[in-house]
């Protein structure tokens, strides 16, 4: 899967990154895949949370150099 978008937040911490998250999603259009980078711990749990909630769905989750990796279709 290739993203059509990419986002690296390392170093910040919550709520930042679930807001760049949000954003970077409103700046897409419905199908595209975004990429995201987070170091915050939190952001394991709160950014499928948020996608969900907003009804995009999580292609995939993994753990990455410190951090974390997110590929997030948007709805």
């Amino acid at each position: 899967m290739t993203p059509d978008s990419d986002i690296n937040l390392s170093g910040l911490r919550c709520p930042l990154p679930v807001l760049r998250t949000k954003k970077a999603l409103s700046e897409m259009a419905p199908g595209q895949l975004l990429r995201v980078f987070s170091t915050d711990p939190e952001s394991r749990h709160d950014i499928p949370a948020f996608a969900q909630m907003a009804g995009h769905q999580v292609e995939k989750t993994r753990p990455a150099d410190n951090g974390f990796v997110f590929l997030i279709r948007k709805r």
